[in-house]
Parts: C-alpha cells; sequence; structure tokens
C-alpha cells in the first residue's frame, strides 16, 4: 500500500510540473493535437500508478517522452504556418452575408440543428442576427452580429424544415401545418426537399434558405392570427 501511495505522488508531481511547462492553452482550449496528447499522459500515468509490477521508471519516462513531442508539434504549429492547418486545423465560416455555407457545415461532421444550437448559446435566436459565424479550429463558436440584430430576435424561431424534411414536433408545437408551409414555398418558386432550413418565429417572420442559393426572410400572417 505504501509503495502504490510513493508512486501515486512520483506521477502526480511529474504530471504536474508537464503540465505546466506545456503552457496555459493546454489548461484552457485546446487544438486536436493537444487533446490527443492529455488523453495519452492520462492513460500513461494510470498504468505504472495502479500496477506495482510496471517499473515507475517507464511511466515517467513514456510521460516526459510525450512531452518532448508536444514541444516539437508546438513549434511546428508555430513556426511552419503552411504546416499549421495540417496539424492543429483551420476555422470554418459556417455563416456568410449569403447564409449559412451547408459544404462547411457537412465538412466539419455538423447539421444544421448543431449550428443553431451553437448561435443560442451564443445569444442569437435567429439566424438572420449574424452576418458571419464561424468554428474554430480548436472547436468554439464565435460569431459577428449584425448591428440591428436584437430587432431581428423579437420571438423564438422554431425550425419547420431541416434539410429538406419537416419536423413534425415543431409544427405540433406552433399549431401550423404543412399545407401552409408548402403553400409559401411555392409562391418562392421553392420544393420542400430543395429547402436547407426553414424557421418560423411567432410574429410571423420566416427565414428560408434553399440549398446552393441564398437566404430569404419573408414577413407573413399565420391563419387563425396565431402568435407565440
Amino acid at each position: 500500500m505504501t509503495l502504490i501511495i510513493i508512486r501515486t505522488a512520483v506521477l502526480f508531481l511529474t504530471l504536474l510540473v508537464i503540465m505546466r511547462l506545456m503552457g496555459k492553452r493546454q489548461i484552457g482550449e485546446m487544438q486536436p493535437f493537444e487533446l490527443v496528447i492529455t488523453l495519452l499522459i492520462a492513460e500513461l500515468a494510470c498504468i505504472p500508478m495502479a500496477d506495482a509490477s510496471i517499473p515507475l521508471l517507464y511511466g515517467v519516462v513514456s510521460v516526459v517522452t510525450i512531452f518532448v513531442l508536444h514541444e516539437i508539434v508546438t513549434l511546428i504549429d508555430l513556426k511552419a504556418k503552411p504546416l499549421k492547418a495540417l496539424v492543429s486545423g483551420k476555422p470554418s465560416v459556417v455563416i456568410n452575408r449569403n447564409g449559412i455555407d451547408d459544404y462547411q457545415l457537412k465538412k466539419n461532421r455538423l447539421d444544421v440543428s448543431d449550428l443553431i444550437e451553437s448561435l443560442r448559446a451564443a445569444g442569437y435566436f435567429s439566424l438572420d442576427c449574424v452576418d458571419y459565424a464561424l468554428y474554430e479550429s480548436n472547436g468554439t463558436f464565435s460569431a459577428l452580429p449584425r448591428k440591428d440584430y436584437e430587432n431581428r430576435q423579437t420571438s423564438l424561431p422554431l425550425v419547420i424544415i431541416d434539410n429538406g424534411k419537416y419536423n413534425g414536433g415543431n409544427l405540433a408545437l406552433c399549431k401550423l401545418t404543412r399545407e401552409f408551409f408548402d403553400k409559401l414555398l411555392k409562391e418562392q418558386g421553392l420544393r420542400v426537399k430543395r429547402v436547407l432550413v426553414l424557421t418560423a418565429d411567432g410574429s410571423g417572420k420566416i427565414y428560408v434558405q434553399a440549398k446552393g442559393e441564398r437566404f430569404r426572410t419573408l414577413q407573413t400572417d399565420y391563419p387563425g392570427g396565431l402568435s407565440w
């Protein structure tokens, strides 16, 4: 038991020193390669910590080796700009002045629902509230709002069509029918299957974007004076 305590203390102090040497970014928002290194260090430290039959030196050497590799990759990341995108990735602009960039979403294994969730987390509830939005290389989300964005989100928008399919739950929630939106799309010369996203808020504002086209915003009246 005493041996396990001593081995654990030694590895703890080793990890503490290594993590401090890796810098503040390692503790905060990590690049993909830093996440991989952190997971490896945790795994390498656990093995000799729990198994007394493995020499303690093996664990320490493994952790130090990972640290050296981290420093080499960090140097490449800082000095060799062409390799920086390969090592750390690069930001992806998922919303521009034309609307949602579906290609960039797919490239990052995301869909419209993921994007809308990120927007809400950032305080933007309507897709036309921002001129630009992007996912940084470390996965964080950033957005540049329009000057009048607060006036554009007077009611909670609901996703009615997502990638050519109706959201039945939101249709029931807003008490509107598919026929209503089919007619609205027909007036715009669109078919449901061509729609990347359509949202509707309680004030009658419709945001619709067809695949490969610029977004449109419409103002309409709901049947029976519905609102939310």
